[in-house]
């Protein structure tokens, strides 16, 4: 057996762990479109010879590379972020055998579409940790607690990443239900195919999961032994709870339905220029219940969308008018 129910967990607590909904269990990470994966690190770049990068890489390549990503993805990459462009996508090269990034941009623009995924999922961030801005847990208790007996109550997080936010997501509602089996259904999503799959595995080196308590730990992970040895897992019924699908928020349509009661949008409308993330936003409001909240980054601000939503404090939005 590789994950053992029956196999006790050594990790100490830390200062900052905790065991309930409403105290606080991890410090915060940042989340979201272009850093990288904790659970799949990627390789340093290639190192430069005498200053001269492997690839040659105009201001031109990275304009392209620039407007390819907001058109595709709605990405908005600065002109700070050109290094860090070039370091991702110079792997794209070598494993498409493209002498230059011009041929790589061409082949993009004539529609691959397997590259065009590899592409997205090269210049997105997923750095992320359980219970991320911690501050929002409890208020997101809270409000499952006021809905009283709806059913179901639906949730979505759309920023899913390697699964650490839908995961805190589900534990909470676990903590908050006091047990499994309850009336609500999570919906993760992200850009990211790569950082999907790891999420759906539901499986973490111990590090990722140490500042949490030894309760929580318990109670929703088994660990790992044999070839999984300093891995933890997901209990299965805890990932039973989380359902996780593909979602480019610039689609023309979304499989996620409403009515939806919560929404975690969190630090990903900051890669977004303003007109993209008033159009985002709107397309919330017609999917939420009437009480439903919004939970932003903790770095994000939707004052330029106060006819939409409403600021709460600590970056928790209501809709600013009810629907009829």
């Amino acid at each position: 057996m590789t994950f053992d129910p029956k196999r006790p967990f050594a990790v100490p607590p830390s200062p900052s762990a905790t065991g309930g909904v409403g105290r606080t269990p991890s410090p915060s990470a940042a989340v979201r479109p272009v850093s990288t994966a904790p659970s799949a690190v990627r390789p340093p770049p290639m190192p430069r010879e005498s200053g001269m990068r492997e690839f040659e890489f105009t201001a031109a390549d990275f304009e392209r590379v620039r407007k390819l990503i907001y058109q595709h993805a709605g990405i908005s990459l600065s002109p700070a972020k050109q290094d860090m462009v070039y370091s991702r996508l110079a792997r794209r090269l070598r494993a498409t055998g493209k002498e230059n990034f011009a041929d790589y941009l061409v082949m993009l623009e004539k529609g691959d579409q397997a590259e065009w995924e590899r592409f997205v999922n090269s210049l997105t961030t997923n750095l992320t940790s359980f219970f991320r801005e911690p501050h929002h847990f409890p208020i997101f208790a809270e409000h499952l607690k006021k809905l009283g007996g709806r059913n179901p109550i639906r949730v979505w997080c759309n920023a899913a990443s390697t699964g650490e936010e839908p995961y805190s997501i589900a534990m909470t509602v676990a903590e908050t239900f006091g047990g499994f089996s309850t009336p609500v259904s999570i919906i993760a999503s992200d850009l990211d195919t790569n950082v999907l799959a790891t999420a759906d595995k539901g499986v973490y080196p111990m590090e990722r999961v140490e500042r949490l308590s030894p309760e929580r730990l318990k109670r929703f992970f088994l660990r790992g032994s044999g070839s999984q040895e300093g891995n933890v897992s997901v209990r299965p019924e805890l990932r039973r709870m989380v359902h996780f699908q593909r979602v480019n928020l610039l689609d023309a349509s979304w499989p996620v339905k409403g009515p939806l009661d919560v929404i975690f949008c969190r630090n990903v409308m900051i890669y977004f220029d303003k007109p993209t993330q008033y159009k985002i936003l709107s397309r919330f409001v017609p999917l939420m219940q009437d009480d439903g909240l919004l939970f932003a980054g903790h770095s994000e601000s939707f004052l330029h969308a106060a006819d939409l939503f409403r600021s709460l404090g600590k970056t928790v939005y209501e809709l600013s008018r009810r629907k009829r």
